[in-house]
């Protein structure tokens, strides 16, 4: 199976490594928006506009990685890529630990040495990175990202749109609302208000204001 990864820096670079010694697709390119195109190769492989990805790389041979760790970003690709008519294969690595039944979405990612309980649920687009812990009945929210070694205790929900930092810690059957940004190292011990931003242990809201925009809400058409 033919795939192109979007993205031409670190990221993009390690799904390719990724996926060509623990998945059974092929990249055959790399795709970025003309404005961020600065070399037309990487790996050997051709880095390919993203305005002119149909042309190039049709939905119909190919499907699409978005290994982008802007939530926001990686949504509005999604919406647009779709709407092109492509597909978007999940990627679970041979290196996690999960169990039958493993219900996650479409457009989603899990690293290696990750461990996913039973009964707990991934949406689409979700990025879950190395070493993280997933306790049962978890639920994630589309187009999270939860950053290496973050651990969340049984029961505990988190939405749409959320980051979540290095080595957080998520207490049992807390609620982190769409959009929050939890700060690396945080213990997260009372739920979170939507868009809020949480530091320290115990996880406190920042009033920084550099807090990452809201998810868009455009839907990508069927």
């Amino acid at each position: 199976m033919d795939a192109v990864v979007f993205g031409n820096a670190e990221f993009a670079s390690l799904v390719w490594y990724t996926l060509k010694h623990d998945s059974p697709y092929n990249v055959v390119g790399f795709t970025v928006d003309e404005a961020y195109l600065t070399e037309g190769t990487l790996h050997g492989l051709p880095v390919t506009p993203f305005e002119q990805l149909q042309k190039i790389f049709p939905p119909s041979d190919v499907q699409l990685f978005l290994p982008i760790g802007d939530n926001r970003l990686r949504l509005t690709k999604y919406c647009a890529a779709k709407d092109l008519g492509y597909r978007f294969p999940t990627y679970v690595s041979s290196r996690s630990v999960t169990w039958p039944d493993f219900n996650i979405g479409e457009c989603s990612m899990i690293f290696e040495a990750s461990v996913v309980q039973p009964f707990a649920q991934i949406g689409n687009g979700v990025i879950i990175r190395g070493g993280c812990y997933i306790s049962h009945h978890v639920t994630v929210g589309d187009f999270s990202f939860l950053a290496g070694h973050t651990v969340t205790g049984g029961g505990a929900q988190i939405g749409a749109g959320c980051f979540i930092g290095l080595g957080a810690v998520i207490r049992d059957h807390v609620k982190i609302a769409d959009n929050s940004l939890i700060g690396a190292g945080a213990v997260v011990c009372e739920d979170t208000a939507p868009g809020g931003f949480y530091v320290g242990v115990p996880a406190r809201r920042s009033s920084d204001a550099s807090k990452p925009p809201q998810l868009v809400k455009r839907q990508p058409s069927d």
